[in-house]
């Protein structure tokens, strides 16, 4: 009876300060927690007894460069979060017990007592960086134009998301959230059942009854609530910017990509991933219908890069434990952040001393840059791609030839990534078919064209980047593909696009060489073989969501047919109607996505066919040993069998 009566009349700050000794003690070591306590010392100001972080403070410390202008939003992330579990008290001022809960959160550490509420971190950090807006609420609910409506109407009809291609229909790329019609109230109100699950895991981890279960926890919803664009637009620059950041190195390492040139990478690779999500000719912020269908699809790893960044905080820049010391630091806060045992340790944050993101390829590499190595650890682990990476072929520096790339690409055993840049070709040339030359014979070879462009109303670049990323070597493939079920095939420009292997059939790469019917390397098309049986054999069967690169390496077309529902490759989740972008290729290159023993075996390989070579070429005929010469005539089959006439030796 005195427990319970004493759960009762906890008070908030009590239960916070209860889930933050929680934290620290299940989260951190002791020496992180010590380094926590002292930053917070160093940095905190003070005010009637309160010590507290101030945004500029803040921003300081972790280094986020001035010209992203992004540590307000990354302090409203703070001081919502920091509110944790009471969120509806958000925003909370930031004293020591609320940022133990931020860095819990913000690097994924929770996880060790709040399992069961892993999932929901993400609305957590769309909350954190939402605005409740009457006039974006509106916008909102607002229904669907008619033409939209009509679209997704014959979407769940079976046919297809405006892909009738008549002018009515398609006069705008639909297909985006903001375009599309807005949830059902079931599906809100199924959404808000479960908006505070992590909010329950940490009270049920303290124990706590009913009373405090039940409170008023959903007072934050997502109704109603949109991140603003050009926010989610400089925390995109933030993440791109600390995707390749480790735990010991400091922001200030990638000073260079935020400069010049550098910078205007930096915001257009934004603005490619940002228009996944949203038209920001349409609509002025994202709302969480959008990210939790879209984030997880293609950007599952966009927030990784906070684990590094906030584990800033675990580390001290001016503490040396080799001196011995004999007093906890400070006495605000819970007691914890007592001196670690044995003191002779240092725990700093220093200069990177890593080598370069890319190697130095002397020029080699166009495509490939750190802005587009960021954007691609969105969605593949950044532990297969920083820092092991291996330019194995370049169009522009070894030809553009099938033949170059199999002898560059086919000796690499570890899984590769292929990039192709392009630019669009005029839609006049493939409709009318007044194309000439190389670029007719492409054209002809395909189907009749169907689709629109695949940019949002609003963005009409030209330039587009596909990709595919295959684990399984490469080989020649004449009658059927290779690949698996991890083969992801992506655009990253202009829209940021990932379309994940299914099920539907195994036709996920090909490598085909003349004389095949239609050689070249085709993603999610039917093999070689079975194009030759198609229902028109003299033109290429393109695969509901594909992408092809003719033989000579000068033509491309992706084709994204929406209203098939996919084949070896499944539809986009952010554009969901039917588009086909055809080009002209720009560049190519592949790379090997691997350490030092890939590229040693790579090397051996490379050596081991280079004195075959050597020796075939030595074989000299008629050099004066005639027993010899027989002998490697008989075992070449050209002499010697009783079914054949060979030529005299006299």
């Amino acid at each position: 009876m005195g427990q319970a009566h004493s759960e009762e009349v906890r008070s908030k700050e009590d239960i916070t300060a209860e889930l933050a000794e929680k934290f620290a003690r299940k989260c951190f070591e002791p020496l992180e927690l010590y380094c926590l306590k002292d930053n917070f010392k160093s940095l905190a100001d003070h005010q009637q007894n309160i010590r507290y972080l101030k945004e500029d403070v803040v921003a300081k410390f972790l280094e986020l460069p001035d010209v992203l202008n992004v540590s307000p939003v990354v302090f409203q992330m703070l001081s919502y979060i920091g509110a944790f579990p009471f969120l509806e008290d958000a925003p909370a001022v930031l004293g020591f017990e609320q940022m133990i809960v931020c860095v819990a959160i913000l690097t994924d550490r929770y996880t060790k007592i709040l399992a069961k509420g892993a999932a929901t971190r993400r609305k957590l950090l769309f909350k954190s960086m939402a605005v409740y807006d009457r006039k974006l609420s509106e916008i909102e609910k607002r229904p669907a134009s008619p033409t939209v409506e009509a679209g997704e109407e014959s979407k769940e009809g079976g046919g297809g998301g405006g892909s009738s291609g008549t002018a009515a229909g398609r006069s705008h790329a639909p297909g985006f959230a903001v375009d599309e019609a807005g949830d059902s109230e079931d599906d809100m109100g199924a959404e808000d059942v479960d908006d505070d699950e992590l909010v329950l895991a940490a009270l049920n981890s303290l124990d706590l009854n009913d009373a405090f279960k039940t409170g008023d926890l959903h007072a934050a919803s997502t109704h109603g609530a949109m991140i603003p664009a050009d926010n989610f637009r400089r925390l995109i620059m933030l993440m791109l910017l600390i995707a390749p950041l480790g735990p010991t190195e400091t922001l200030s390492t990638y000073a260079d990509r935020v400069v010049g040139d550098g910078l205007d990478g930096l915001r257009d690779t934004a603005n490619n991933i940002l228009s996944s999500l949203i038209n920001v000719e349409r609509t002025p912020g994202i709302t969480f219908a959008q990210f939790r269908r879209i984030i997880p699809a293609n950007l599952p790893f966009l927030f990784q890069g906070f684990n590094s960044l906030f584990e800033h905080f675990l580390f001290s820049r001016n503490l040396d434990f080799t001196k011995k010391r004999k007093e906890s630091i400070g006495s605000s806060g819970p007691s914890i952040g007592s001196p670690p045992s044995p003191p002779a340790i240092r725990r700093v944050l220093t200069s990177s001393s890593l080598p370069p993101l890319l190697p130095d390829n002397n020029g080699a590499a166009h495509i490939l840059n750190p802005n587009i190595l960021s954007q691609l650890s969105f969605f593949i682990p950044g532990d297969e791609l920083f820092r092991r990476m291996r330019l194995l072929y370049s169009g522009a520096d070894a030809g553009f030839s099938m033949g170059s790339f199999e002898t560059k690409v086919f000796n690499w055993r570890a899984p590769t990534l292929l990039l192709v840049s392009g630019t669009r070709l005029a839609p006049s040339a493939d409709v009318h078919h007044h194309a000439q030359g190389a670029e007719g014979i492409f054209t002809d070879s395909l189907p009749p064209r169907r689709f629109p462009d695949g940019s949002p109303a609003g963005r009409s670049e030209d330039r587009v980047l596909f990709g595919v990323l295959v684990k399984q070597p490469w080989r020649a493939a004449h009658k059927e593909c290779f690949g698996d079920a991890e083969t992801l095939l992506f655009q990253l420009s202009p829209v940021h696009d990932v379309f994940r292997a299914s099920l539907v059939n195994k036709d996920y790469v090909s490598f085909a060489k003349a004389p095949a019917a239609f050689p070249g390397i085709t993603v999610g098309c039917p093999s070689p073989k079975a194009a030759t049986q198609a229902r028109h054999p003299s033109l290429r069967t393109l695969g509901p969501v594909s992408l092809v690169i003719d033989s000579s390496f000068e033509y491309g077309v992706f084709t994204h047919d929406y209203t098939s529902r996919g084949g070896a490759f499944a539809t986009s989740s952010a554009r969901r109607y039917d588009f086909q972008d055809r080009f002209q290729i720009d560049d190519i290159e592949v790379w090997g996505c691997g350490g030092d023993d890939e590229s040693k075996a790579q090397r051996e390989r490379w050596e081991w066919e280079h004195r075959e070579a050597e020796a075939r070429r030595r074989i000299n005929l008629g050099t004066g040993d005639r027993e010899a010469d027989r002998q490697l005539l008989e075992m070449a089959g050209l002499v010697g069998g009783s079914n054949r006439t060979g030529g005299s030796m006299s």
